[in-house]
């Protein structure tokens, strides 16, 4: 039997939900936070979601008919859903619901749109958080990027201040990198603001295109993509995508990276190429556009931390490093998991650590990261 984790009196616990781009699963943890905001994880569980919550789920990633209502219920399952994720959490922890201040949960994006020409833009995370709170008896915070994009931000990328709570110093810079199904990086110079934005894509493309071709959900250890040669017209082709050219801040999602964008690269070539050569090309994008933003706005990185389903990816991985090394050749490369934390649960961590922030009443978005007038304290409440 797991022994209950002992929690200092100057720590508070709190829960953290995330179910990424990827739509691989739902991830939770448990962590002890203390006054600094520094996070401790002390439980994590991890679920897919169930078949039909997820097709609902990608059926509202495009206009549908009814699909407000479609959305309604779909938002009660992944309250439902995640409640389920609580309830594992609090018995392999041995705690009770009143033990825990408050749940960050972030729901699942169907839409993100920040900016909107003359207009106000928003971003949709799929998740009745009000429900959530009514099935767990625990305080549930969320919609941690609308207060962002109200202050004329992107609303994302929300973790590089949780990167810079617990990965950053004041000697070393470093980059951390997130491989969900968006890319994302955090760069953290000592000698300069906190960037981060969304370079592209990480996983979502590579997952697609494997569920569509083979039936699985994602290439294991990049073996099918290995098995293929990267084809430089198609590469070529996607590197021009205007969101690539786009100057920082910037954040991007399904509503972009989705089959229609890759058909429409596809057709560009004069004829039909192997299944996993157009694998293996997906793979070639997301390093170089990885590296290509990394090696532009922190030509000077010293150090950069891989988290996030991706990390598993060990061909993704190897032409990342062997890309990067390129141009730096000096730069250390490692994954979350030197550091003490399992790159799955970086995302549910920070989200736990915006619920504290939100509790704290704490500003927890970066103006530089999102382009916001200022700081904004993040998240809605649902009480118990």
């Amino acid at each position: 039997m797991q022994v209950p984790p002992a929690v200092p009196e100057n720590r508070q616990l709190y829960i953290g939900i995330m179910s990424g781009t990827s739509m691989d699963g739902i991830d939770g943890v448990l962590c002890s936070i203390d006054q600094f905001g520094q996070s401790q994880i002390l439980v994590h569980t991890s679920s897919p979601y169930s078949p039909e919550l997820k097709t609902a789920l990608l059926e509202l990633q495009h206009p549908i008919a009814n699909e407000l209502h479609l959305e309604a219920l779909a938002a009660n399952q992944v309250a439902k859903e995640y409640a389920l994720i609580v309830e594992r959490v609090l018995q392999l922890a041995q705690i009770k619901a009143s033990a825990i201040v408050a749940i960050g949960a972030h729901g699942q994006t169907i839409r993100h749109q920040p900016k909107i020409p003359d207009q106000i833009g928003y971003s949709k995370q799929c998740l009745n958080g009000t429900l959530l709170a009514e099935l767990t008896h625990i305080d549930v915070v969320n919609d941690f990027r609308s207060r962002d994009i109200a202050a004329l931000g992107q609303g994302a990328p929300l973790v590089p201040a949780f990167h810079q709570m617990q990965f950053g110093d004041k000697v070393v810079v470093k980059a951390i990198l997130n491989l969900g199904g968006i890319a994302n990086l955090s760069l953290l110079d000592p000698q300069q603001a906190v960037l981060g934005f969304d370079t592209g894509p990480g996983n979502v493309l590579l997952d697609e295109w494997i569920a569509h071709h083979q039936e699985l959900p994602y290439d294991h250890n990049g073996l099918w993509a290995r098995s293929g040669q990267f084809i430089p017209q198609l590469l070529d082709n996607c590197l021009d995508d205007p969101y690539f050219q786009l100057e920082i801040p910037k954040s991007t999602g399904r509503d972009l990276f989705n089959p229609v964008w890759l058909n429409h690269y596809l057709s560009t070539l004069g004829h039909p190429h192997s299944p996993e050569d157009i694998q293996a090309t997906l793979v070639e994008l997301t390093v170089r556009t990885i590296s290509q933003h990394l090696f532009k706005y922190l030509p000077n990185c010293e150090e950069l931390i891989i988290c996030g389903g991706g990390s598993r990816n060990l061909f993704l991985l190897e032409r990342l490093t062997i890309v990067l090394q390129e141009n730096l050749p000096n730069l250390i490369i490692m994954t979350s998991e030197e550091k003490g934390l399992d790159p799955q649960t970086i995302e549910a961590i920070a989200f736990a650590w915006l619920a504290w922030s939100f509790v704290q009443r704490s500003p927890s978005n970066i103006p530089s990261v999102t382009g916001a007038v200022g700081p904004r304290v993040l998240g809605t409440l649902h009480p118990k």
